[in-house]
């Protein structure tokens, strides 16, 4: 396992850090509106989806993988209502940062990149556990579906 952020984590951070605590805040909800729709085949059954209760708002998630092992593309698929931009603002960080990576990128993705972000500061610790909650989710997910 790496402590290392993956590139695009990485990006991403340094983007929120180049900010301040209500600049950071209009930056998740700027990822909030960014978040992508679900594809028919998830928006037609949700019953496909994993719930994330570690978050305090309804999010689902599923996860595809093209090939196996660790050298599979990762696809993340979220399902957040625009009634919780803080969630969906995390879940599209998620997809921006590790959506078409190898899986094992996404898994050695450490589970310190929630407090990487320099969130911590706008938004509660409750709600940072959430999108830990969704990452840990999507590495159990991929590595079931990767045979790993």
């Amino acid at each position: 396992m790496s402590d290392v952020l993956p590139e695009a984590f990485a990006e991403i951070a340094d983007d929120f850090h180049a900010l301040t605590g209500r600049d950071r805040l209009q930056l998740l909800l700027e990822f909030a509106n960014g978040l992508p729709e679900l594809p028919e085949r998830y928006a037609e059954h949700p019953e496909l989806l994993e719930p994330v209760p570690e978050c305090q708002s309804p999010i689902f998630l599923a996860t595809e993988v093209e090939g196996s092992g660790r050298d599979a593309i990762a696809r993340l698929f979220f399902s957040a209502p625009p009634e919780a931009p803080t969630t969906r603002g995390f879940a599209a960080i998620l997809a921006e940062a590790l959506d078409g990576r190898t899986v094992g990128e996404v898994i050695d993705t450490p589970e310190t990149v929630t407090g990487e972000l320099g969130l911590a500061e706008v938004v509660s610790l409750l709600r940072l556990n959430g999108m830990a909650g969704m990452l840990a989710r999507i590495k159990r997910q991929l590595r079931e579906k990767a045979g790993l």
